[in-house]
């Protein structure tokens, strides 16, 4: 472990530093985008904003690394994510907006596809999990540490803007800096969507479903705790807990969908995310009337909804359900497959979750429009049970499978097909010469 980081401590640096940033940004402007009354339209559009230049860049940013070169692409986006969100504090107006956030999207797509090529080429087979597992840490703990820096300054203000925009300047320094050579860029071909359902239809349906579960956790939850007048502090704590929690609870969920049918996990998680996306619904600023209690129980209500802690528990229980669902659609489909289609599956399924996320937080705002700001959790109790009772009928067409090359690999969401390569179950050769380990 120590020889890992000794060998790619700038490249860690440089991607810490730059997913604090990114946590903190989105979610800055969720709060800001309430506290200038943009309608809960817009403000779903401009989020959904993101998400299309994320696909879109994936799409085309390995086409260019290729052509310029890892650190010239690195150092491009960097500058482009770091303008972009000045531009922010400069034309506050939902429609630029939706324009900044999708140069955003682009550029740190293209972040993160440099990053774990380079990550890829200072594994070897040996170290890659482990270099997995240490690029999940950062990814969690910085995003975590990211919606903490809300507390910085008043979201109204032009500080926090400034601030994202240094942290992304100052990620290019270690990297920039590093005298090892740039690697050689490899394309990952994708197998086709139609392809995917044939191989997984549960797989591939939830991970569609997937893709509207988690942006709009991501997206829209700042924009929720603003519009139901929660303080700064109570929407950077909240928004931790679910990133702390999301990270925590992948790995006793993917140790059971190791040991017992992952069907059954899926199906188990998917249901009680459900049920504590309706916990959360009633347990914020819900009349006891709206459900026609008994005066008794309605006693017990008031007092739980009084107490926001309740909520807290609440949410970071469904981020504990349903943010390990990315890993464990997954894991499922390459349960269907040998080990080197596991990468290009990998690349097909991100496919899938990028084109329900485009949409995700623009249709969820449909729902906070007319249901109020709870409706953020009808949305995602609708999607919650759409994955449990598909996976239940699944249940009844298809045996279980056992493939013993693969077993559960945690990740974030976030992560390319460059990323997946890291997990050893994909019998990827990354076998480098490990004299030339050299930062």
């Amino acid at each position: 472990m120590d020889k890992i980081f000794k060998n790619s401590w700038a490249l860690f640096l440089g991607y810490a530093v730059l997913i604090i940033a990114h946590g903190l940004q989105g979610n800055l402007l969720g709060v800001r985008a309430v506290l200038e009354n943009f309608n809960i339209i817009a403000t779903g559009a401009l989020m959904s904003g993101y998400f299309i230049g994320y696909f879109v860049g994936a799409n085309s940013v390995p086409g260019l690394v290729s052509k310029v070169g890892h650190i010239r692409v690195f150092a491009a986006f960097a500058s482009m994510a770091s303008l972009s969100i000045l531009f922010h504090a400069i034309v506050v107006n939902p429609y630029a907006w939706i324009l900044g956030r999708f140069i955003t999207g682009f550029s740190i797509i293209g972040i993160f596809v440099v990053v774990e090529s380079w990550l890829n080429d200072r594994a070897t087979n040996k170290t890659r999990g482990k270099v997995l597992s240490i690029y999940m840490i950062i990814t969690f703990i910085g995003l975590g540490l990211g919606v903490l820096l809300l507390n910085f300054s008043d979201p109204k203000q032009y500080e926090p803007f400034i601030l994202v925009s240094l942290l992304l300047s100052i990620a290019l320094v270690p990297i920039l800096l590093t005298k090892r050579k740039a690697p050689t860029f490899k394309k990952i071909s994708s197998i086709k969507i139609k392809e995917l359902y044939k191989i997984s239809p549960l797989a591939t349906f939830s991970m569609f479903c997937s893709g509207f579960i988690h942006p709009v956790i991501f997206t829209l939850g700042a924009v929720y705790g603003a519009l139901m007048n929660f303080s700064v502090l109570e929407i950077s704590l909240y928004l931790f807990l679910i990133t702390i929690s999301g990270a925590v609870f992948q790995w006793p969920i993917g140790y059971l969908s190791d040991l017992f049918d992952r069907r059954l996990i899926i199906i188990i998680t998917a249901l009680l995310g459900a049920l504590f996306a309706i916990l959360c619904f009633f347990s914020v600023s819900i009349s006891p009337d709206f459900i026609n209690l008994s005066s008794d129980w309605k006693i017990v209500f008031q007092h739980i909804t009084n107490h926001r802690l309740f909520f807290y528990i609440f949410i970071s229980l469904y981020a504990g359900m349903s943010l390990p669902l990315f890993s464990l659609n997954l894991a499922y489909i390459n349960d269907f497959l040998p080990k080197e289609k596991f990468v290009s599956a990998g690349a097909g399924m991100q496919v899938i979750f990028g084109l329900s996320a485009m949409f995700a937080p623009f249709a969820c705002s449909f729902f906070m429009k007319q249901l109020g700001p709870n409706g953020l959790f009808v949305f995602l109790f609708i999607f919650q049970t759409a994955i449990g009772l598909f996976g239940i009928y699944r249940m009844t067409k298809r045996r279980i499978e056992e493939n013993p090359d693969n077993t559960f690999t945690p990740m974030p969401r976030n992560i390319t097909p460059l990323g997946i390569e890291l997990d050893p179950d994909t019998g990827v050769d990354l076998s480098v010469d490990e004299k030339n380990y050299k930062n």
